[in-house]
């Protein structure tokens, strides 16, 4: 037994010298480098492929099948003379032995100095797409119905073939040095690259974690950007149950270029990734992401991998600057009233999307000292279809109003001419009538982004309990808008100012050439002083004001749409004061001069309460005409018609004042009214700028010399009375009478 056990002994031993004896004479007097011209063409005809092998191959048998490329490029057949790839070096070698039982243990991989370069032409003809595909077809095979034996009747189809063992993987590393990737689109003129590209991992093993690190530099021509980024993580992964797993994720670097203006964007994200195709699921759990001052956390969970894509997760920014976080990424923010406005940002979120979607659902949104909730959603991100709902506490909109700009060349000269008015007006109203305005009072620059409107796909449905705009508090306002195909709808605008409230409707249609407006408006006991007033002056004007209008008009600036304003209003004005301007005062003026009289004092007040003012107003490119206003002042009635031109912010108007009695315990001795001044219609003409108010007023003095001369006439008739008596007939009276009143 001895014996036969050292025979065997020494059969194995000199066969195994056989076998590492053949290995050696194998890779010491064959050489692969001896092939290259058959390896070229074999390229050729299986793959299309132009291989060209500028290097030696080195390579071992046993207990290794090592290969050592270097100096390879490789090109389509169809343009051998345009490598899409070059290659410094590559190294791998597998266990011999391992591969009898479908195990792949290999030891480390490495790849040197590999160089992609794919490119499209004009024609979106990619430089690669013909690699694989050989240049002669192979023949059509038969028609596997006019060969295939029938099959038996009731014979069953044979039973498929077990499904092969998936090849056991046991790789010790792989390392990528120094690749890089260029990609470049003719036809679309776009350019993409991937420098330094390095790439190490630890043993790769089915099952087991494998250390990952991945970093690489970035740059695109559209926008010009540059990145710098890193990837740090385990693999893990079961082809079995195909499931693969990036755990500890975390990835960082930075970004510059043309959309952050020179400013540099630092970012990093954190988490872990699953990917299981048996469910056809994603998930990227305990997410973490910052972006300069920003930080978020979430989770995001993508299903129906294989179908359409289904988004589900959540979203938390923690509070921030918002204002630093944009201008520290390049983004210019337009002047605002407030220089601290975007100060506070704060929003939590549930998502949830699809290839072509996004939602922003149960949204709580913070933003300086306003806080919203609702949901915000991009309906289509191809056509940017916006839908907004939301619901608000308060918002202070004078905050982010662009800063006030200074005149234009138009709006300052009419400013020169009001104030010229102002000046020649005097305090008194004793001056000559103003002249009436010219200089146009609305700017020429376009007001309307005409390109976005005609593309903007919106809904917005916004409720706040108090909105501040141009220092005013509207309460409970709704606001419901859509626009679409190039029309923008107001469907609802509705609120509550003081002890007032508001209601309109408008639409911009920017379908054609010159855009469309229309307006339908309602105001009920609207304070109208805020409205009027500006920082230079008060209000000429004080009252609650209820309005009813229906407004057209078309252009693009406000010169254009005050100068295409056409349509009706009727308005009423209750509980009014005309500011600064005794209107009393001046009639009183007029009594006394009848009365030839001097007033023993100066007026009482500045202003003239009335207690209704109403008229309808009928607009015609830009001029409202007024046929019929209606006041009712203490003591006095006011009628009269003219026009408003709106273009240049002027008046024109006659009317007529009733005396109905001086109801002043004290009255001015001049200018008391006895009993024939009662129901005598005092003539004034009003003309000038509008901001004059009451001041641009004046005693129609053509018409007073008609009042006088009534006057006159009337006091003859009394006298006649007193003479004649019952001497003359009724008839001749009546006709003495209304010769002296012509």
């Amino acid at each position: 037994m001895k014996a036969l056990g050292k025979i065997l002994g020494l059969f194995f031993l000199g066969l195994l010298l056989i076998i590492v004896a053949l290995g050696f004479a194998l890779t010491h007097l064959f050489d692969p480098n001896d092939y290259k011209d058959e390896i070229r063409q074999l390229a050729r005809d299986k793959a299309n492929l132009e291989l060209t092998l500028n290097g030696d191959i080195g390579w071992s048998l046993f207990p290794w099948l090592g290969l050592e490329l270097t100096d390879a490029t490789l090109a389509s057949a169809s343009t051998p003379e345009q490598p899409f790839a070059d290659l410094r070096l590559l190294g791998l070698s597998v266990r011999v032995l391992p591969l009898l039982r479908k195990e792949v243990q290999m030891s480390d991989i490495r790849i040197d100095g590999l160089n992609l370069n794919l490119q499209r032409d004009e024609k979106g003809h990619g430089n690669w797409e013909d690699v694989g595909r050989p240049p002669q077809a192979a023949k059509a095979t038969p028609d596997a119905t006019s060969t295939a034996p029938a099959e038996a009747p009731g014979e069953a189809p044979p039973a498929p073939a077990p499904s092969a063992q998936p090849i056991k993987l046991d790789i010790d590393s792989l390392i990528v040095n120094s690749a890089r990737i260029d990609y470049r689109d003719a036809q679309k003129d776009q350019q993409f690259s991937a420098e330094s590209i390095q790439l190490t991992t630890g043993a790769i093993r089915e099952g087991a974690n494998i250390p990952v690190k991945l970093s690489a530099f970035f740059g695109t021509n559209q926008p010009v950007m540059r990145a710098r980024s890193e990837l740090l993580g385990e693999l893990r992964f079961d082809r079995a149950l195909k499931r693969y797993q990036l755990e500890d994720l975390k990835l960082s670097g930075e970004a510059s270029g043309e959309p952050f203006d020179g400013q540099t964007l630092t970012y990093s994200a954190q988490g872990q990734l699953l990917v299981d195709l048996a469910a056809q699921v994603a998930e990227w759990n305990s997410l973490k992401v910052s972006a300069n001052q920003l930080r978020a956390l979430g989770e995001l969970k993508v299903r129906d991998l294989d179908k359409d894509p289904k988004l589900a997760g959540g979203l938390s920014i923690a509070p921030l600057n918002l204002r630093e976080f944009l201008t520290g990424i390049g983004q210019k923010l337009p002047p605002m009233r407030d220089e601290n406005a975007l100060g506070q940002f704060e929003l939590v979120t549930r998502l949830s999307g699809s290839p072509n979607s996004l939602s922003l659902e149960e949204l709580q949104l913070k933003l300086d000292d306003s806080s919203f909730s609702g949901q915000i959603a991009v309906a289509d991100l191809a056509k940017q279809a916006l839908r907004v709902q939301l619901k608000g506490d308060r918002l202070d909109l004078d905050r982010y109003r662009p800063a006030k700009a200074k005149d234009s060349q138009d709006t300052s000269a009419r400013q020169a001419e009001v104030k010229e008015s102002i000046a020649e007006a005097g305090q008194n109203g004793s001056t000559p009538l103003p002249k009436a305005p010219t200089q146009q009072a609305w700017s020429a620059a376009p007001m309307l982004p005409i390109d976005q409107l005609r593309k903007l796909d919106l809904q917005l449905a916004l409720s706040l309990a108090q909105l501040t705009a141009e220092q005013q508090a509207i309460v409970d306002l709704s606001l419901k808008a859509n626009s679409r195909g190039g029309l923008l709808s107001l469907e609802e605008l509705r609120g509550k100012l003081g002890d007032g409230n508001f209601e309109a409707k408008a639409s911009i249609d920017v379908r054609p050439a010159v855009p469309l407006l229309s307006l339908q408006k309602r105001l009920s006991r609207i304070p109208v002083e805020p409205f009027l007033k500006s920082e230079q002056r008060p209000s000429p004007l004080k009252g609650l004001l209820d309005l009813r209008s229906n407004l057209s008009t078309s252009g693009n600036s406000q010169k254009a749409w005050i100068e295409g304003l056409n349509g009706s209003a009727s308005f009423v004005l209750n509980d009014g004061v005309l500011v600064d301007a005794n209107l009393e005062q001046q009639l009183c003026r007029g009594i006394a001069t009848l009365n030839r009289k001097v007033l023993s004092g100066e007026p009482r007040s500045k202003d003239t309460p009335f207690e209704t003012l109403q008229g309808n107003l009928t607009l015609h490119n830009g001029v409202a005409n007024n046929p019929d206003l209606k006041a009712r002042i203490p003591g006095l009635a006011v009628s009269g018609n003219g026009d408003l031109d709106l273009r240049v912010l002027g008046l024109d108007y006659r009317a007529g004042v009733t005396l109905e009695g001086d109801k002043r315990e004290m009255p001015d001795p001049a200018c008391q009214v006895n009993e024939r001044y009662v129901g005598i219609e005092w003539p004034l003409r009003c003309r000038g700028p509008l901001e004059l108010g009451a001041k641009a007023c004046r005693l129609d003095q053509d018409g007073l010399g008609k009042v006088a001369a009534k006057l006159a006439g009337g006091k003859l008739t009394e006298k006649l009375e007193e003479k004649l008596g019952d001497k003359v007939s009724p008839e001749l009276k009546d006709a003495l009478k209304g010769l002296f009143n012509q």
